[in-house]
C-alpha cells in the first residue's frame, strides 16, 4: 500500500460523509494512519459545500453513508460527479445495492465493517484511479488507449483517433471506470451538460459510432454492450474468460 501511495506523489484526499461520528472518525483515525489525507461531513448538504471547496486538487473519493439529515446518501449520490464514490451503509437489501452500483458507486460496503477490509477495497479503487490517470489530472488511460482531458487528444496504440464531443463524453465516462459496467442512464445523466439533446435511442447509435471509429485502429475491442444494463470499458467481453 505504501508504494500505491508514492505512485500517487501526492496523499490523495477522501471525504468521509456519515453523521455517526464515532464512524466518521474512526475511519478519519485508519486512513490517516495508513496516509491519507481525510476531510470529513456529517450531513449531505455538508458534504456538498465540502467537494466544492476542495476542489479543484480533490476530494479524490467519497465514503458516503445513506441515512443523512439533510440530503440522503441516496439523493446524493447523482449529484457528485467525476469522484468516485463508496457507499457504507447499514442497509443490506441486495435490490439496492445493485441500484446504487448501477447509479454511480463505484462499490458498497454493509456496517458494521472490518477496517481492514474498508482499507483493502479503498486502495483498489485508489489503484484503478491511478491507473486511469486521476490522481495527476492528466492523461487518462486503459491500456493502449489514452485521453487527454485537457487538449481533448484520444490515441489508441499512438493513433490520433478524432471523435465527436458525444463521443469523447461517452469515452471520458467508461475510462474514468475501467471494467467496470455503467448504465446508460448513468451515461446519459453524466454527459448531460456536455450534450444535452443525446438521447437514450441516440446513445446506442453514438457508442457504436465510438467502437467502430476505435476498432479501425486497434485490434483490441474495448467497448461492450452488457445487455438490458449499459456499457463497460474493457479489453475482455464481459463473462468471457
Amino acid at each position: 500500500m505504501n508504494e500505491l501511495l508514492k505512485a500517487w506523489g501526492r496523499p490523495p484526499c477522501i471525504l468521509t460523509v456519515d453523521d455517526d461520528i464515532y464512524i466518521n472518525d474512526l475511519v478519519k483515525e485508519v486512513l490517516e494512519r495508513e496516509g491519507c489525507v481525510v476531510k470529513q461531513a456529517w450531513s449531505g448538504t455538508e458534504a456538498l459545500l465540502r467537494i466544492d471547496s476542495l476542489q479543484p486538487e480533490g476530494p479524490d473519493m467519497i465514503l458516503l453513508d445513506l441515512n443523512l439529515p439533510g440530503l440522503s446518501g441516496e439523493e446524493l449520490l447523482p449529484r457528485i460527479k467525476d469522484i468516485p464514490v463508496i457507499v457504507v451503509s447499514a442497509k443490506a437489501d441486495v435490490t439496492g445495492k445493485v441500484d446504487l452500483l448501477m447509479g454511480g458507486a463505484v462499490d458498497y460496503i454493509t456496517k458494521p465493517f472490518d477496517t481492514q477490509e474498508l482499507i483493502a477495497r479503498i486502495f483498489v479503487q485508489l489503484r484503478r484511479l491511478n491507473v486511469s490517470g486521476e490522481s495527476g489530472k492528466d492523461l487518462m488511460t486503459y491500456r493502449s488507449l489514452k485521453l487527454d482531458p485537457d487538449t481533448h487528444l484520444v490515441t489508441v496504440d499512438g493513433k490520433e483517433v478524432k471523435l465527436t464531443r458525444t463521443e469523447y463524453a461517452i469515452l471520458k465516462i467508461l475510462i474514468k471506470r475501467p471494467e467496470q459496467v455503467v448504465a446508460k442512464l448513468t451515461l446519459l445523466d453524466e454527459i448531460s451538460n456536455d450534450t444535452p439533446d443525446c438521447t437514450e435511442d441516440s446513445l446506442k447509435i453514438h457508442v457504436h459510432n465510438l467502437r467502430k471509429k476505435l476498432d479501425r485502429v486497434t485490434e483490441t475491442e474495448y467497448i461492450h454492450a452488457v445487455w438490458g444494463i449499459g456499457f463497460m470499458l474493457s479489453n475482455q467481453k464481459p463473462g468471457a474468460k
